[in-house]
């Protein structure tokens, strides 16, 4: 059912929320826009101005290797002034108060752990780009270390322990998702009894799976994004407004 009316939506989420007692969030980038994040698949977005870099070219390819990270370090100054938004807020707000376990998400910001939550309760699908790790032996490495070598030879650096190469810690077009986090998504989608999907287009696969799954479940399934996606007639409210306007009453002080 798609609500009638931001407010009439807001209500009827409302009413969701008292009546749930595990709620489990999905949120992808619409819940960051407003904090100054760029999506991916608008004509804005980062995708339209900038072809992906799959992960098998990374791998293959020093030049491929030094575009990347420069494509991430001129991201830089938009990353680190970003800021948890109303719909970060709110999502926290739940979690403090016991209703929300842990969240899925699609994005890679780390806005979810500085809004309140423990890294631990944020499954990221898609990994992290505010640090980076060596592909080969996993070796964790600050963002700041990398720009160092990189600036000072302009080549993207190699792990120091086993000299593979070093990306940030997010998951490429080519590369495998995460079996941990997507076992533990599927555990949390099947255990909930209220499914928010938040921002996401979902198109993404096998990321988009889990809303079916939580419905089929016996959650009750919610979509707040924007624009219509394909899996809105599976949702027992849909709701098509501004993210931060719509979860900012659920924020708190």
């Amino acid at each position: 059912m798609i609500a009638s009316s931001l407010s009439s939506g807001i209500e009827q989420l409302g009413d969701l929320i008292a009546a749930a007692s595990v709620i489990v969030p999905f949120t992808g980038a619409g819940i960051s826009t407003e904090c100054g994040i760029p999506d991916f698949r608008s004509p804005s977005g980062l995708w339209t101005r900038n072809r992906p870099i799959p992960f098998d070219e990374f791998v293959a390819s020093q030049d491929a290797r030094d575009e990347s990270w420069r494509r991430r370090f001129a991201m830089e100054e938009t990353f680190a002034a970003a800021k948890p938004g109303r719909g970060h807020r709110a999502l926290a707000a739940l979690y403090k108060a016991g209703k929300v376990p842990a969240l899925i998400t699609q994005n890679i910001d780390n806005l979810h752990q500085a809004s309140g939550f423990r890294p631990d309760d944020v499954i990221e699908l898609h990994g992290n780009t505010t640090y980076a790790r060596c592909i080969g032996c996993g070796k964790r490495f600050e963002l700041s270390w990398v720009k160092q070598l990189f600036d000072g030879r302009e080549h993207a650096p190699d792990c120091s322990d086993c000299d593979e190469p070093v990306k940030t810690a997010t998951i490429s077009f080519g590369q495998a998702m995460p079996e941990d986090e997507m076992h533990r998504a599927a555990e949390l989608a099947r255990a909930c009894d209220l499914f928010i999907a938040i921002g996401s287009s979902l198109v993404v696969w096998p990321a988009a799976g889990f809303p079916a799954m939580a419905r089929n479940s016996g959650a009750q399934l919610v979509i707040i994004n924007n624009e219509p996606t394909e899996q809105d007639e599976l949702a027992d409210l849909v709701i098509r407004h501004d993210i931060g306007e719509t979860l900012g009453p659920f924020a708190g002080n």
